[in-house]
């Protein structure tokens, strides 16, 4: 009896110390929340990331398809089968993620998903190309140098410059023949959203020696500058211009609340496109800009203490007005790379918005928001669009500024 008591004490045991044995690896293996919490800012913050996106990429997957926002009935709304300006920023998330990860799944997601668009660099009915093509396949030939990456940015930069006007020295935004564009009696219409366009040329004249892309992305630039902006260094969202005089025909607003409001994501756009022109020129005056719009940001009379901003920054019924996340975390992006070049105070701005993001109030739990990582962002309130729910391009900027944050710590 006593023989059999001890062999049966030795297998009790032995299976025991068999599952602590696989429940430490399985820990290892897998950092536990408590473990992640832990970490430092912003090292929680990307592990969080990659949890929500290992969800998304699943739902993408299953899909076959590039999530875009939530639908009014709460369910994943994807790209769509056409042209989408928002197609480069899931497959860009997934190279930030390889990037910080270096896991092999991450490398395979992006190459996939942005080959589902890859025909559109041929198109010249759309000035998005920028935004679609560096995004994605920009940053998976920085990460890469694929061959085959940079040469489909060279053909989108190409198809880009079709758009380019000499006389107006701008790239027009939307053609006019259809849609709601033909309605508002535009000639050349031009965004401050197409500044974000401008790296793709900038990098298209690295890649081939021609200087003729940086000089249309300079062209543009400068004629922005010149005006786009009022005299607080706030931005009108429209300047149409005569394509055959290149005078200025009307300043106007398309996403913002009134002709002469301040749209929010209009603003990021300013301070994120001129800090990247002097990232390639070193020309002063774009740092100068760009560092009035971030004071224009910063010190505005309404910007709210998280310094997640409203929607506009004139809308109407402030403080009972959406905030806009990927306002947000676009200007928190710009502002690190600005702290760079010019004063600390910039840095010390995009970690408090950076916080304010990563907080419950604007990421979601695990599981949740559809498997997006930021909640609360705006796409068009005029249009009555995506309006307080998730953006692609919300979670896009808020990964890269959280990246740009931990290499700049470094």
């Amino acid at each position: 009896m006593k023989n059999s008591k001890t062999a049966f004490l030795a297998c009790v045991l032995t299976v025991l110390f068999s599952c602590k044995e696989k429940d430490k690896n399985k820990d290892e293996a897998m950092p536990s929340t408590s473990q992640t919490e832990q970490k430092n800012f912003p090292d929680k913050e990307l592990d969080l990331a990659v949890e929500q996106y290992d969800l998304l990429l699943e739902d993408a997957r299953e899909a076959d398809k590039i999530p875009r926002t939530v639908n009014e009935q709460g369910e994943l709304h994807w790209v769509n089968e056409g042209f989408d300006w928002t197609k480069g920023f899931f497959p860009g998330s997934c190279w930030y993620l390889y990037e910080n990860t270096s896991n092999e799944k991450w490398k395979k997601a992006a190459d996939h998903f942005q080959s589902k668009f890859e025909d559109f660099k041929n198109s010249t009915r759309y000035h998005d190309l920028g935004f679609v093509f560096n995004c994605s396949y920009g940053n998976g030939y920085r990460i890469t140098e694929k061959e085959a990456y940079k040469e489909v940015l060279v053909t989108a930069a190409n198809s880009l410059m079709e758009r380019f006007n000499p006389k107006v020295g701008s790239i027009i935004s939307w053609d006019v023949d259809k849609g709601w564009q033909s309605e508002r009696g535009w000639k050349f219409p031009v965004i401050i959203d197409n500044m974000m366009n401008l790296e793709m040329l900038f990098e298209a004249s690295k890649y081939t020696g021609d200087s003729r892309y940086k000089e249309a992305a300079i062209a543009h630039a400068n004629t922005t500058l010149k005006n786009h902006f009022r005299e607080d260094y706030s931005s009108y969202h429209v300047v149409d211009y005569d394509p055959e005089t290149g005078e200025v025909r009307s300043k106007q607003t398309a996403q913002g609340h009134a002709e002469e409001s301040s749209w929010a994501r209009g603003q990021a756009w300013g301070i994120y496109g001129f800090t990247m022109c002097y990232r390639y020129t070193k020309d002063e005056k774009y740092l100068e800009q760009a560092k009035k719009i971030a004071d224009f940001i910063l010190d505005y009379k309404d910007t709210p203490d998280d310094m997640i901003p409203y929607w506009d920054y004139n809308a109407p019924n402030i403080p009972d007005e959406p905030r806009d996340a990927s306002a947000a975390a676009i200007t928190a992006s710009a502002l690190i790379e600005l702290a760079g070049y010019d004063d600390q105070k910039y840095m010390e701005s995009a970690e408090k918005i950076l916080k304010s993001l990563a907080s419950s109030e604007y990421t979601a739990q695990i599981g949740e928001n559809n498997h997006f990582i930021l909640k609360h962002s705006v796409g068009s309130i005029p249009h009555n669009n995506e309006i307080d729910v998730p953006l692609n391009y919300a979670d896009y900027y808020y990964i890269e500024a959280l990246l740009r944050y931990k290499n700049a710590s470094k």
